[in-house]
């Protein structure tokens, strides 16, 4: 048992109380049971600020908060899953805070994606091969994301489905607090997207997407590795480089065919023959039947009914931190000559 539990236990023997008072039922042990390794605690202490022994008190400040400022905020309040959010903000109250708004406010800001959010919903894209994620973790325990835009075919289903099965995979990865810790790595292979697929990304959805992996989300990036990217991706990356923050945008990496400086990074014991690596064919199915296999725990997350106000405490809740329609609109109007500038 944490050290935070006997603390949180310790109470006035009975012989100590007078006749007259009765003891006071024990609270209620929490719920979180750390199932870090000694070497993960130790690298959440030195990199996320995380103290065990002060844990427990810190997700108590985190939800006390929450309980104060956003009384009406439709959230869960469980040990672990404030965690997620202290942990993503190294455990800065405020910021972790803000996250946890942002994360609902970006959830009910973009009905599209996230009503009727589940695995069962979007076969058609987990069918097509368009991500995966790789069964071996990189040297630094994070576990590799594996994007295929080539995958899709936009005549079968709108862009956004292929951002709700991202948004799942995300869902279903940070639930472990290896994750949590470690961060995932993107290896988007953009081998044979053309002009007219990649149009369909344009500003107003690239300001979406990366508000919700920047500022929406309680997850760690560690890196987004780019292989066979034709000349067009240099007008997608024009598109939502001005969305990035400094320390994101740091850390995308273009390997074009060059699969020997994608090995420096990733090695290829963790890789699929797809991309030079040893560890067999690129295998979809079993993500995909992880993903279906949660279906009713995104059922209960996703499929229920919104909390009818729109607003806290008189403020909308909204993602903050995002870049303007009006720059979404002047991306947008320069975007097409971006694209075939690179073309």
């Amino acid at each position: 048992m944490s050290e935070e539990s006997d603390s949180l236990r310790t109470s006035p023997s009975v012989a100590s109380l007078s006749e007259n008072e009765l003891p006071l039922p024990p609270p209620d042990p929490p719920g979180y049971v750390c199932s870090l390794t000694e070497d993960l605690v130790t690298k959440a202490r030195e990199e996320l600020q995380e103290k065990p022994e002060w844990r427990l008190r810190d997700v108590q400040a985190l939800r006390d908060m929450v309980r104060k400022e956003y009384p009406y905020l439709s959230t869960s309040l469980d040990d672990a899953f404030l965690l997620r959010f202290l942990r993503a903000r190294k455990f800065d109250y405020d910021r972790a805070l803000q996250l946890l708004v942002n994360y609902h406010g970006c959830r009910r800001s973009w009905p599209e994606v996230f009503s009727n959010l589940r695995p069962s919903a979007l076969k058609d894209v987990l069918n097509s091969g368009f991500l995966t994620v790789l069964p071996h973790t990189d040297p630094r325990g994070c576990h590799v994301l594996c994007i295929r835009p080539d995958r899709w075919i936009p005549s079968n289903y709108p862009i956004t489905e292929n951002i709700r099965a991202v948004y799942l995979t995300l869902e279903k990865l940070i639930q472990s607090e290896e994750t949590q810790v470690n961060g995932i790595v993107i290896l988007a292979d953009y081998k044979g997207v053309s002009l007219s697929k990649a149009s369909h990304f344009g500003p107003f959805i690239a300001k979406k997407v990366i508000g919700i992996l920047q500022d929406g989300f309680p997850i760690r990036i560690k890196a987004v590795h780019i292989v066979n990217e034709p000349r067009i991706f240099k007008g997608i990356f024009a598109i939502i480089k001005p969305f990035l923050k400094e320390k994101i945008a740091n850390r995308f990496f273009l390997h074009g065919s060059d699969l020997n400086s994608l090995h420096t990074n990733l090695p290829r014991n963790i890789l699929p023959k797809e991309y030079g690596g040893t560890a067999g064919e690129l295998d979809t199915a079993s993500w995909n039947a992880v993903l279906l296999a949660s279906e009713e725990d995104f059922v209960k997350e996703f499929c229920q009914p919104m909390p009818a106000c729109d607003n806290l405490l008189g403020q909308p809740l909204l993602p903050e931190g995002l870049i303007s329609d009006a720059q979404c609109d002047d991306s947008m109007r320069a975007m097409k000559s971006q694209l075939y500038s690179c073309y």
